[in-house]
């Protein structure tokens, strides 16, 4: 399952926001420090591919996919060093595949920014900062460790010093550890340090609802600019995701039908929660396969460039391990020709072996023997 980590300062909605998308109804009062242990709520993916699958196989029934979402304490200055909840709230970043770090680009009188001012670039850098202090912190401290092993030969000391070295370099530098330019082995030697700078960011700026539909004004155009010119790959990817909490919180309170009237009111294709999700499948490289019959329709996350024998695995390691082939037709040409086996007495269905990489909107029938 992916789990997400919404982060930033107190005051800057994360916990409203977090309430909004999951409806698990955690504290958000006024005042900082209200989250202490992280909240966690599950949220179903909404995809309008499976809701369609669904019912052109008319199955029993429907199971989406979903995503945790994990409201961390707010962060302050000095949380490295342990000011404000300090090593609790770096300890639950260290647990999310992603984090979500909300800054606040809206004014309100009736809440106070623990900062005196909105300014969402200083924000971030400050967070980002608190980060990269405790990462090096850690480096530091493993260096330590593995120096006298590696001087003494031990080979997996030595490649532990090798990738600490780069990411000691790169955190000096004011770079974050998931910038390294690393091979793939080095990569898993690095995701066992657990570093907070490793994780991939998604920045959500929370804005008014007089912000919307657009959701920009002068303080996400800033925003936005810092990210790009600070985050390699930015331009190809959602980096920045504009959300009002105070607006998901009045839809996650509507039925479905009224929610869709209210969105197209205010001009709005879409809830935050479905930009939100679709921005961090992106950025953690994620694609949906299908599966549907009579019984269930249901969706399954893998990652981008997965075989077919591993997505086959995601619903059971007998699947991968007999793993014979995969009838495969896309959403797309499903949708156009209606039905499983009007698909298969059409010729449709593709036989795809082991090695095939599965796109996302891939709907595949497994085969398999043990």
């Amino acid at each position: 399952m992916l789990k997400v980590g919404i982060v930033g300062l107190p005051n800057v909605g994360k916990s409203s926001l977090f309430n909004a998308l999951t409806a698990v109804g955690a504290p958000s009062e006024n005042y900082p420090f209200c989250t202490v242990e992280p909240n966690v709520g599950t949220v179903e993916v909404p995809d309008e591919r499976l809701d369609r699958i669904h019912a052109l196989s008319q199955s029993k029934t429907k199971v989406p996919t979903v995503i945790q979402f994990v409201d961390i304490a707010g962060l302050v200055e000095g949380a490295s060093e342990g000011e404000g909840l300090g090593n609790k709230f770096l300890g639950n970043i260290r647990e999310v595949d992603a984090i979500a770090h909300v800054l606040r680009c809206f004014h309100d009188s009736d809440v106070t920014h623990v900062l005196g001012g909105v300014d969402p670039v200083r924000d971030r850098e400050i967070v980002e900062t608190e980060l990269a202090l405790a990462d090096l912190d850690s480096v530091q401290r493993r260096l330590e460790k593995v120096e006298k092993k590696a001087k003494s030969g031990e080979k997996e000391a030595i490649r532990e010093k090798s990738v600490l070295d780069k990411a000691l370099l790169a955190l000096q530098e004011g770079r974050p550890a998931r910038e390294l330019a690393l091979a793939e082995d080095e990569r898993q030697v690095l995701r066992g340090f657990q570093l907070l700078t490793a994780k991939p960011v998604l920045y959500v700026a929370n804005v008014g609802e007089g912000d919307l539909p657009g959701g920009e004004n002068e303080w996400t155009r800033r925003l936005r600019e810092a990210v790009e010119h600070d985050t390699p790959g930015a331009r190809d990817q959602e980096a920045v995701v504009t959300i009002c909490s105070a607006l998901e919180a009045e839809l996650a309170e509507m039925p479905p039908e009224e929610r869709q009237l209210f969105l197209e009111e205010m001009g709005l294709e879409e809830t935050g929660l479905s930009r939100l999700i679709r921005a961090a499948y992106q950025l953690l490289g994620l694609a949906t396969f299908f599966t549907t019959g009579e019984n269930e329709s249901r969706a399954w996350t893998v990652h981008a460039g997965s075989t077919a024998a591993q997505a086959a695995g995601t619903i059971h390691s007998d699947f991968e391990r007999g793993f014979i082939r995969a009838e495969t037709v896309h959403f797309d040409e499903f949708q156009r020709i209606g039905s499983w086996k009007a698909a298969r007495d059409q010729g449709s269905l593709r036989s795809e072996g082991r090695d095939y990489l599965v796109v996302d909107g891939d709907i595949m029938l497994f085969r398999f023997n043990v």
